[in-house]
């Protein structure tokens, strides 16, 4: 659906009007400040012809004690659909249990699923079907490593993650997709992870909530910087994705995060497109 939210543009696809979007009212919560999560939640939700209202932490009662589940009640009541950009995940699944609107995850600690529908969209429209290719992740086994995990048992793609012994996804996740069936490596050797990979993907080194461990993490991280020489080993034609932002000179090189291999403004934008999918798919709209 994203393909088709990304041809229509601004306007809403003839076929998804009848019974549509118009007048629905997104919730936006942001305990994480954020650029590209807000602004395309936002716009996606107001060129489907719905509207937004937005808190952070700050404006909620949850910050002086409210149960996040009564919370969920109340916002139910007043709104169609929540998205929540979360520090825990535990939040996330509180405030899903007990709302009786469909919740979305915009980012949690563990995963970061909206950012993955991007990535894949962007994917297909640069190199075609993802089954049965192979991405590489290469750095800190994060939160968008584990959506990508997900994603791999799903949709039927080869990933190979280089991340260094103390920075590894947690373990759960990768059990969880290999018995999914999902074909998940995991090495400490970034050149053998991207060997042959039609996709290199990284992320940066320190987080938000990271920056007391900032010097550990890039004392941990530097060798899996994503540079010119690595994306040699990948398959020819192979392109570069991180989900932004990127610190040059770190996890990225500049001649790579600019060059011609890397798609990381369309996947930027089609975080709008693949946000409008996400919305139409949760109110109903299909």
């Amino acid at each position: 659906m994203g393909h088709a939210m990304k041809k229509a543009g601004k306007r809403v696809p003839t076929r998804l009007r009848p019974g549509g979007i118009e007048d629905a009212v997104l919730m936006l919560i942001f305990e994480k400040p954020s650029t590209r999560t807000r602004v395309s939640f936002d716009l996606a939700m107001r060129q489907l012809g719905g509207q937004t209202l937005a808190l952070n932490h700050t404006d909620l009662q949850v910050g002086r004690g409210e149960p996040i589940s009564d919370t969920a009640k109340v916002l139910s009541r007043y709104v169609d659909a929540i998205m929540i950009r979360a520090n825990k995940h535990e939040t996330l699944t509180e405030l899903a249990e007990h709302a009786s609107v469909p919740v979305i995850n915009g980012l949690t600690d563990r995963t970061h699923p909206c950012q993955i529908v991007a990535d894949i969209m962007t994917f297909e429209e640069s190199i075609g079907p993802i089954k049965g290719r192979k991405v590489a992740w290469t750095g800190d086994g994060n939160n968008v490593a584990a959506s990508w995990i997900q994603a791999s048992a799903r949709l039927g793609f080869k990933l190979t993650l280089a991340c260094p012994p103390q920075l590894n996804p947690e373990r759960a996740i990768i059990d969880w997709a290999r018995r999914e069936g999902g074909a998940i490596e995991l090495t400490d050797d970034p050149a053998e992870a991207v060997a042959g990979a039609d996709c290199v993907v990284t992320d940066t080194w320190v987080s938000m909530g990271q920056q007391t461990e900032a010097t550990r993490r890039k004392q941990l991280l530097g060798a899996y910087a994503v540079d010119e020489r690595l994306m040699k080993k990948a398959a020819r034609g192979a392109i570069f994705m991180h989900c932004l932002p990127a610190y040059r000179g770190h996890e990225v090189a500049a001649d790579v995060i600019d060059g011609p291999r890397s798609v990381v403004w369309d996947e930027a934008e089609n975080r709008l497109h693949a946000q409008k999918a996400i919305l139409a798919w949760c109110l109903g709209v299909d």
